[in-house]
């Protein structure tokens, strides 16, 4: 096979595999999502979309980055073929976490009661937040395992520590919130953490390589690149998460707990169901991306490959939801929860621009430019922010989903204006080519969402779903041979 077609098969081989993990994970977030819209309602989900933005800023804050930096580090010392480098970083990392784990719960300890005056204007929740601080200890040491797997790019064992752990997480929320309802809120959110580091342990102790003992000065001199590299995506990670917190806490006091459940639950469409292919594919990408930084060249046949093979995997996933929305809401939450489908139309067609924008970001966080990963996520962060909050005052959710959709387009100009003056970055014609064509099919199905008859609307829809999943088969088609995989793959089991 023409090497040109192996690059795409890889990159196409470890989305699969991470795809079919987070359409697992994504079946177990239906489950959940009904059963929160069933049992506890849109009040229940906005108490756990600012419980678990607080949360998320909290850690972000306190892990340093540490998640990244960690694979980056792993990356390039195994890519090198340095084993005590090797040993050193992993060593490291297990020291670190401890650390940046704990500190997250003191924080959050100290912070509870104006951590739950900020989010819901009393101090009812100050328990609550002490007691999740235990998943911020939880949920940091789970990352750095999970680290390992994915900076050495043992992918399956990645792919079966993460269908486990949400697997199991999932069996023990149910009977909880139903029985506990509004009350199960908070032990949810510590049981799970607690699910996913114990299973996340067990498969990455099953990683094989030279044991190295550290003191915790050693640890910390050895982890300040790491960490000086953390604290700035720490910082833009926080940002970033502020910046949706604010945005949460902004409409709740202006729409109520009611419309940020309504908003916590199109943006999971959009973030989750829809981009759960950016989760499958950064999982080999980042890695893979941090071995080669040094070459122009590659750089830009990876990420032009990257960006060829998202429009392709999620055009299909946009024009299906952007088609079946109605019955999509209404099977994944409630009727309840119909007044979000102007919001996710428009917010859905700016996926395409975040797919362009997803693999030509990564090539800062790869050269470990921290100065320049900062100024764009300040600037880009208020521009959301502002976006946001006038989209919603003026023409509320549906305006939200406009001003995502334009966020989404600046942010796309913006980062091709930057790769390309500071790193030379160029996508080829390729990558062009299938972008406008699927853009073409989604604004088209768009437009027929307004038919009012029912009939001639998913009339319409399905053949133009039909015509943009064939395409993205042809095309993904003709850069892998799925006949020749097929007969690989069955040449190889049968050996």
């Amino acid at each position: 096979m023409p090497k040109h077609n192996s690059d795409y098969t890889n990159i196409l081989k470890s989305t699969s595999l991470f795809g079919a993990v987070q359409v697992f994970n994504i079946l177990i977030s239906i489950v959940r999502s009904k059963v929160v819209a069933l049992w506890i309602g849109p009040a229940g989900m906005g108490i756990i979309g600012l419980l678990s933005s607080t949360l998320k800023v909290v850690g972000e804050v306190t892990r340093l980055g540490l998640d990244t930096t960690a694979v980056r580090e792993i990356a390039l010392s195994d890519n090198q073929d340095d084993q005590n480098k090797v040993s050193e970083v992993v060593a490291t990392i297990r020291k670190v976490v401890w650390f940046t784990g704990l500190l997250g719960v003191v924080i959050t300890i100290v912070l509870s009661p104006f951590l739950s005056q900020l989010a819901f204007d009393n101090y009812e929740y100050t328990i609550g937040f002490i007691w999740i601080s235990l998943s911020l200890l939880f949920n940091q040491l789970s990352s750095g395992q999970l680290a390992l797997l994915q900076g050495f790019r043992k992918l399956k064992l990645l792919a079966k520590a993460n269908l486990l752990g949400n697997f199991l997480a999932l069996l023990v929320s149910l009977p909880l919130y139903y029985f506990f309802r509004l009350d199960a809120i908070v032990p949810v959110i510590i049981i799970s953490s607690l699910v996913s580091l114990i299973v996340s342990w067990i498969y990455s102790n099953s990683l094989k390589f030279k044991t190295l003992k550290l003191t915790n000065k050693e640890a910390f001199s050895k982890a300040k690149d790491m960490l000086n590299l953390g604290l700035m995506l720490s910082l833009r990670g926080s940002i970033t998460l502020i910046t949706a917190y604010i945005f949460q806490v902004y409409l709740s006091k202006v729409g109520g707990i009611d419309e940020v459940g309504y908003y916590v639950a199109g943006f999971m469409i959009i973030n989750a169901y829809v981009g759960m292919i950016f989760n499958a594919m950064q999982t080999d990408y980042f890695p893979k991306l941090s071995g080669i930084i040094s070459s122009e060249e590659k750089i830009n046949t990876t990420v032009s490959q990257q960006a060829v093979i998202g429009i392709l995997l999620i055009g299909p996933l946009i024009v299906v939801f952007l088609s079946f929305l109605p019955i999509l809401v209404r099977l994944l939450y409630s009727k309840e929860f119909l007044v979000i489908i102007g919001f996710i139309s428009w917010a859905i067609l700016g996926i395409l621009f975040k797919t362009l924008s997803w693999s030509m970001g990564y090539v800062i966080l790869a050269k470990g430019d921290s100065k320049l990963f900062i100024k764009t996520a300040v600037f880009f962060n208020s521009l959301m922010l502002f976006l946001n909050i006038v989209g919603y005052y003026f023409y509320g959710l549906e305006g939200l989903g406009v001003s995502f959709l334009v966020y989404y387009i600046v942010h796309f100009i913006g980062l091709k204006m930057i790769t390309n003056k500071f790193y030379k970055l160029e996508l080829n014609s390729e990558v062009w080519s299938v972008f406008v064509v699927i853009l073409l099919l989604a604004i088209a199905v768009f437009a027929a969402t307004y038919i009012t008859s029912d009939l001639y609307r998913y009339s319409v829809c399905g053949v133009l779903t039909f015509v943009t999943v064939v395409y993205s088969y042809a095309q993904l088609n003709k850069r892998v041979n799925f006949q020749a995989l097929k007969e690989r793959i069955f040449n190889k089991n049968n050996k």
